[in-house]
């Protein structure tokens, strides 16, 4: 009797112990069975998401112009608060500059991924319903509801954002970055000389026809005043003219890409439109109204340029162009003013059409891959930067260093305006913040200051007063429709770009639009329509 209960004890006991060393009463798993996603660290202490150090691999890249000492986002001052608050390292992979497309792929192709992948989307094949169909990235709705209250909210509050970010089947692929903002969205657009139209008693021009006026002016008149006919009326970047900024071309009611036009999709530059605006493009550099080094200008050049006192107008950013200019002239030449142009019309007193407009949201996000032990952790670090406090880390930094608070409003310092080290606004936030590019809601307070002079604030208001209804919004594709689609739009792109040069330089009369139509009709354009509607359908219906 007493051996008989010895061993019945003695079995409990051991029981008891293997138990404790797997960690539960179910047999343990091993690396190689154990399913993404499921595994949980120790309960949260002290507010933190995890009480044991945790660590998550990121893919992203280091955009801008990093702040000198800053060499991961570990060393940005937001990230570093994020982890004393939330408990969790980032082990940052940053692609090297220049090359992050091709990392991209790479690390696409390799299948081993990190925990998360911060990206365009857009240039995945299928995009991020591409992603998830191929099993890289993993559908967040689950995950969302139940981990993600910031972001929650936010959907709930906000049912349009909730369709921009979803799929045609519901499905939510990444946490984005919204540009929830009307204010936002609109940052791109024409710049000219003011200080040139007043010197040549000219009025700001709104129509094709006084933009001739004007761009022959400033040719002419010698408005820079070195009694030197080397003005540059006009500098075109043909890229963000036919594939963002749409200026100029906007005017004739069309665009370089596709559009819509009474609920159809269009693609521009096979319109009889277009061939108007060709016309338009080719009798300005036949007149020396555009720069005839236009096609092979880049940033530096452009810039040089500027700063030279040659150029009269370009396309621009609020920030990087008007903001970049007139701070670089300002000790140079007090009197240069480059202000914001309208988009144009062809009719006096017509509201333009066409503009400039991002997406609330433009595929840019934070995926969690298939890979990641730790979903529920990693989705609740993320949505830290939709809450409140994420949200002001982000957007504004450390405040009493980055910005302070005045009257309720964020204000970023003079460290960050006024810069002793002559940093730019972008370069010296960077060193504390990231108001753009990642998972996060833009603030708008945040452009509210980086557009903070009266040019700038002006611009933005000049170039947001466009129609833009006939833009498509952001579509999925099914993996087959995108696969088609870059296939086909990747020769007709091409074939768009050399062809605009040859109308433009005189090359290939405009006359010969008719059989440019014919040869883009030939490599498959009506089937690339037919995706573009399909998926506009699609998206409709949300």
């Amino acid at each position: 009797m007493h051996k008989r209960k010895f061993i019945i004890l003695l079995s409990v006991i051991m029981t008891v112990a293997l138990a404790g060393c797997s960690g539960s009463n179910e047999p343990a798993k091993s690396p190689s069975n154990a399913s993404p996603g499921t595994e949980t660290a120790e309960a949260p202490a002290d507010g933190k998401i995890v009480s044991s150090p945790l660590t998550l691999t990121y893919f992203v890249e280091m955009s801008g112009s990093p702040a000198p000492g800053v060499k991961s986002l570990n060393d940005m001052a937001a990230y570093q608060e994020t982890e004393k608050k939330t408990g969790i390292h980032i082990d940052f992979k940053h692609p090297a500059g220049g090359q992050e497309k091709n990392q991209f792929n790479l690390l696409m192709s390799s299948g081993d991924y990190p925990d998360v992948i911060q990206w365009g989307w857009n240039d995945y094949p299928g995009g991020g319903v591409g992603a998830m169909n191929n099993g890289v990235i993993i559908p967040l709705n689950e995950y969302i509801d139940k981990f993600a209250p910031n972001l929650s909210k936010i959907l709930a509050d906000n049912p349009a954002i909730k369709k921009e970010i979803s799929t045609d089947d519901g499905r939510i692929f990444a946490f984005p970055f919204l540009r929830s903002d009307p204010y936002l969205r609109t940052y791109f657009g024409l710049g000219i000389r003011q200080d040139w139209l007043e010197k040549l008693n000219l009025q700001m021009p709104n129509t094709i026809d006084e933009w001739h006026t004007v761009l022959t002016a400033f040719k002419q008149g010698d408005p820079n005043g070195n009694s030197k006919a080397d003005e540059i009326p006009l500098l075109i970047r043909k890229d963000t003219m036919l594939n963002f900024s749409n200026v100029f071309v906007n005017a004739w009611g069309t665009s370089g890409r596709f559009n819509l036009k009474d609920g159809k999709v269009l693609y521009g530059p096979i319109q009889p439109e277009f061939k108007q605006f060709l016309q338009t493009m080719r009798a300005w550099y036949v007149e020396g109204l555009i720069d005839r080094d236009y096609a092979g200008t880049d940033d530096k050049q452009k810039d040089a340029k500027w700063t030279g006192e040659l150029l009269g107008s370009s396309e621009m950013a609020v920030g990087g162009g008007i903001g970049k200019y007139t701070n670089a002239m300002k000790d140079k030449n007090p009197s240069f003013r480059l202000v914001g142009a309208p988009y144009p019309t062809l009719v006096k007193g017509d509201k333009p059409v066409l503009g400039q407009l991002e997406p609330i949201f433009n595929s840019v996000g934070a995926a969690i891959t298939k890979n990641n032990k730790h979903v529920e952790e990693t989705v609740k670090w993320l949505d830290f930067k939709y809450g409140e406090e994420g949200s002001m880390l982000f957007n504004f930094g450390i405040e009493g260093k980055s910005y302070e608070m005045k009257d309720g409003f964020p204000t970023y310092t003079d460290e960050i305006m006024k810069n002793p080290d002559g940093l730019s606004f972008a370069t010296a936030l960077g060193r504390y913040a990231i108001p753009f590019g990642g998972p996060l809601v833009q603030d708008k307070r945040y452009q509210e200051q980086n557009a903070s002079l009266p040019q700038q604030k002006d611009a933005l208001n000049t170039w947001m007063n466009v129609e833009n209804s006939n833009w498509l919004p952001p579509l999925s594709f099914t993996n087959d429709e995108s696969a088609r689609l870059a296939a086909i739009m990747t020769d007709i792109t091409t074939f768009r770009d050399e062809m605009f040069d040859k109308f433009v330089m005189g090359a290939e009369p405009v006359d010969n639009f008719d059989g440019f139509v014919k040869t883009i009709e030939g490599m498959g354009l009506q089937e690339a329509l037919d995706i573009q509607q399909a998926a506009y359908e699609r998206y409709l219906k949300r």
